[in-house]
């Protein structure tokens, strides 16, 4: 098989992730209210994914699974520290905490990419059909991965293509890492659950310990908790349906 339509497909997939920011082409008002549901919203995305994540690596091998979720606690806390440290500034957002959350959500959603495109990869080499249903299967599941970074940043002040731009950005390890999955995919197929577990364990810290909190300072815990069961229920029901 061609090493060039392993990676077209998972470029697609890539590019899938900027549909996400489409919506906010019709929402024009960004209120605090609309800003707390958003991160709540947002939140339960980035649960549901992770809890599909979890699944995932818990088939292939739980102990690399745990094993990743710890490391990417830690990632996520260190990666925390170092911005806090060296105060960021992003664009158009407003705000160094704005910033900051930005560029958390953006690398908790590319380290995720990784383990995707490995994923990619290592189901081509299982052959065409199969490698290009999964990719199809990203794809689909990349556009609500896209709209959990745009709920992120478009209520801070950026602009829809920009938070298209990075929705896509988030996602090009997909592209780069499938094609050595591709080559060498024995070689990648163990580090699949340790991906898996890192992107997991690093995404449900952000929601716990900074989107569910920073929602909850905007509208009431009621609220918080119906956008977040809705949105995690969605997710899951989501990746159940293209799986």
């Amino acid at each position: 098989m061609d090493v060039w339509y392993v990676f077209g497909a998972a470029l697609i997939t890539a590019i899938f992730t900027g549909l996400g920011a489409l919506p906010f082409f019709f929402v024009k008002n960004i209120s605090g209210t609309f800003l707390g549901a958003a991160n709540a919203a947002a939140a339960g995305l980035m649960l549901g994914a992770s809890l599909g994540l979890v699944y995932e690596g818990w088939q292939i091998n739980p102990i690399r699974l745990v094993v990743g979720m710890l490391l990417g606690v830690v990632l996520i806390i260190v990666a925390g520290y170092f911005l806090e440290e060296h105060e960021p500034d992003i664009g158009e957002l407003e705000g160094n905490a704005d910033a900051m959350k930005m560029l958390l959500v953006i690398g908790i959603m590319t380290v995720h990419s990784f383990a995707e495109g490995i994923g990619v990869g290592v189901s081509f080499g299982d052959g065409q059909d199969f490698g290009t249903l999964i990719s199809a299967a990203i794809a689909i599941h990349n556009i609500p991965e896209g709209l959990a970074i745009a709920l992120v940043l478009i209520p801070r002040g950026s602009t829809v293509w920009r938070a298209a731009g990075w929705s896509i950005f988030s996602s090009l390890p997909q592209p780069i890492m499938a094609v050595p999955a591709f080559l060498f995919v024995l070689a990648f197929r163990p580090f699949l659950a340790v991906g898996l577990g890192l992107a997991a364990g690093a995404m449900i810290w952000m929601v716990f310990s900074e989107m569910l909190p920073e929602a909850r300072e905007e509208v009431p815990m009621s609220t918080v908790v119906t956008m977040l069961v809705i949105s995690t229920a969605g997710m899951l029901l989501f990746q159940w349906l293209i799986g």
